[in-house]
């Protein structure tokens, strides 16, 4: 039975009409060429490559098995615009259709990826990616806000790894959408909520895994521009470690996924138990230690060895001392026997310039009435008392 032949009257099975669809779209389109963009890029670990080519009005699901993929030159990638070749396949099972690529070749700068470049070359110029804008994430916080959807599998892992790693530390969950046209501001809307009231001590940023679209709020640039001007410390978590968002450039960290998230925001408790105890058996054994010392060095300090220790300071400081006295007294001697040698040469200087000793030796002193020492002849007047004084004695006379 065709297409055309088709009475309205006629009652199919599923089985029948899905046989009738697989077999006109597989007849019909066995071999054609689509050009589009991809999205939701997912590799299988058999190698095989599923992902969703669309444009800005449809899609369709893509497959391109192993033995195909193994030849393309290039790494497929979300938002890329690629040319594949391929047929039209019906999965009746669940009635849905796929294209079967045989050949793929890239196309051109995928629309998403060209604004996303642009876009990042942009904010990276006003400095919204610096590191030195980077401040390091608490080590020991008491909260962590999650910016997130309050319905997703995402929040339910970071709640579930917090609880887990440290269910002393508080959650404040910032519910926000994560995907469509709304979501941009209310991401950034709770971010300024919590650092407008600072109500935590770091913040996570994210969401699950996604198609490049479904990831597009994260790259906004209101949300990029929230993240950037945080005082609180955030760690964006977008998708998952393949993903990469503009958010992700401008956070203090970034993490492969909502729970790589939580495990660098929440110590883990029993670590820093052992730590702890660590710590203070480490702490212990050196108070011990010292202890230790502190009683040999007071065990020395008995009567005997005290008095033992302190002859043995005072012996040197005695014979010091002694030595001293010696030297001191020496040195006084020596200076004693040298001014009397000084005195006893002084005085014989002395006595070698006395009047007495040169009147001993035959000289005499005359001197006039009026006690006046004669120097001259004509000092002394005719008839004049003169007084002579000899070395012993005195004698009158009278100058002619």
């Amino acid at each position: 039975m065709t297409a055309g032949l088709i009475s309205s009257d006629t009652v199919f099975s599923v089985t029948n009409l899905t046989s009738l669809i697989k077999e006109i779209l597989e007849g019909t389109f066995s071999s054609i060429t689509v050009e589009a963009e991809i999205s939701g890029y997912r590799p299988n670990s058999s190698g095989h490559c599923y992902f969703t080519l669309k444009d800005e009005n449809a899609q369709i699901s893509a497959v391109m098995f192993r033995g195909r993929a193994a030849y393309l030159n290039f790494t497929p990638k979300d938002g890329m615009k690629v040319r594949c070749t391929g047929t039209i396949s019906v999965y009746a099972q669940r009635g849905n259709y796929q294209l079967i690529i045989s050949k793929m070749e890239i196309a051109g700068s995928g629309n998403i990826l060209q604004m996303l470049e642009e876009r990042k070359r942009k904010l990276a110029a006003e400095g919204l990616f610096d590191q030195s804008r980077k401040v390091p994430v608490p080590v020991f916080p008491k909260t962590i806000g999650v910016v997130t959807s309050s319905t997703g599998a995402a929040l339910r892992d970071i709640l579930q790894i917090t609880k887990r790693r440290n269910p002393a530390i508080n959650v404040i969950v910032f519910p926000a959408l994560v995907q469509g046209n709304d979501a941009a501001p209310t991401i950034a809307r709770q971010i300024k909520n919590a650092n407008d009231f600072n109500m935590c001590d770091t913040l996570i940023v994210g969401r699950g895994g996604g198609s490049l679209e479904d990831l597009l709020p994260f790259s906004e640039e209101i949300v990029v521009r929230a993240v950037a001007e945080s005082h609180i410390p955030v760690i964006s978590a977008v998708g998952h470690e393949i993903d990469w968002s503009l958010c992700d450039y401008a956070a203090d960290l970034r993490a492969p996924t909502p729970s790589a998230a939580a495990e660098c925001a929440v110590p883990q408790l029993s670590d820093i138990k052992n730590d702890l105890a660590g710590y203070e058996n480490e702490f212990i054994t050196v108070i011990n230690s010292r202890l230790e010392k502190m009683k040999l060095m007071v065990k020395a300090f008995n009567p005997e060895h005290m008095e033992v220790r302190f002859r043995t300071i005072q012996q040197p400081l005695l014979a010091r001392l002694e030595n001293a006295s010696l030297a001191l007294e020496e040195n006084m001697k020596n200076k004693i026997k040298d001014i009397r040698q000084h005195l006893k040469e002084n005085q014989q200087i002395l006595e070698g310039a006395s009047p007495k000793t040169i009147l001993a030796r035959g000289y005499s002193m005359v001197t006039g009435e009026n006690g006046k020492v004669i120097r001259s002849s004509l000092d002394v007047k005719s008839g004049e008392k003169l007084n002579i004084f000899p070395a012993e004695g005195k004698i009158s006379a009278t100058a002619d």
